[in-house]
């Protein structure tokens, strides 16, 4: 048995929900070997669960990625990146070694935070990350900082913003609505690849308990592509997953509830998604 190899540039959730360790927990979930390059710590206080972020060293990071990379990778993806020279050492890394299987998760925020943590990056991200990326899994408000317009609420203003950041480069973009389209019924998320728009709809479950879902969707993605499957059948099999996740989610204490990573194993947590090609 082959086991196929990943790696994800991000970050460090110190409560375990979000960042690298989604990423390896969706990874293992999915039958992928993931492997490491971290960023950043983030940590949370514990009296009100606001996050401090404390970067690594540029050298460190660089180490870590040599590393990895002497193995031999089948994908990657990028979490929290953080700075313009972590955004330019990416580019450089995927540049070098011809790596096509990328996915871009432009993290800009925390969960429970209101602002971007470094809007400097954003335009990094635009100018060094999306053309180099296979697949860009921005959510609403991401969307909305990428595009250069404001964060979208509706199905139409996701085609909008799809448009523009595929114009920036990459090959196929997902804008992850998810439940935060109000005036959708369904989960909605929104796949363009330049020609047609794809959606993915699942239950809308009445829940927070929804911490680390984009860095698990995007993971989930990598590890299928990894394995072979195209950008539509990838997301397809991390809509299901995320889904999954989402509708066993738990509260951890009184700030956060995670999304549960291993649900998609149990045939009865898993949702149908719908797909219309022609919206």
């Amino acid at each position: 048995m082959t086991i196929k190899k990943v790696m994800t540039i991000a970050g460090s959730d110190t409560s375990g929900g979000a960042g690298i360790q989604a990423d390896l927990k969706t990874f293992q979930e999915l039958g992928v070997y993931g492997m490491t390059a971290l960023t950043t710590i983030v940590t949370m206080d514990p009296k009100d669960w606001h996050h401090s972020v404390f970067p690594i060293a540029l050298d460190t990071l660089k180490t870590q990625i040599d590393t990895v990379l002497s193995v031999g990778i089948d994908a990657m993806k990028t979490g929290m990146l953080g700075t313009v020279e972590i955004i330019e050492l990416a580019a450089k890394v995927i540049d070098e070694n011809k790596l096509e299987q990328v996915v871009i998760d432009p993290v800009m925020v925390c969960k429970g935070e209101d602002e971007a943590l470094h809007p400097e990056t954003t335009d990094a991200m635009r100018e060094l990350l999306l053309p180099r990326a296979l697949v860009v899994t921005p959510n609403l408000f991401e969307a909305g900082q990428l595009a250069g317009t404001k964060t979208p609420h509706t199905v139409e203003e996701m085609k909008e913003a799809a448009v523009k950041i595929h114009e920036q480069g990459a090959k196929f973009v997902l804008i992850k609505g998810g439940s935060k389209l109000h005036t959708e019924e369904k989960a909605v998320d929104l796949l363009y690849d330049g020609k047609e728009f794809t959606l993915y709809e699942s239950e809308k479950f009445d829940t927070t308990y929804t911490h680390g879902a984009g860095c698990t969707y995007s993971s989930a993605i990598t590890a299928e592509l990894a394995k072979g499957k195209s950008v539509y059948e990838a997301v397809e099999v991390a809509k299901d997953f995320i889904t999954a996740a989402i509708q066993e989610g738990f509260r951890l204490n009184e700030f956060v509830g995670p999304t549960w990573h291993g649900a998609y194993r149990s045939a009865e947590s898993v949702t149908e998604y719908c797909i219309d090609c022609n919206e």
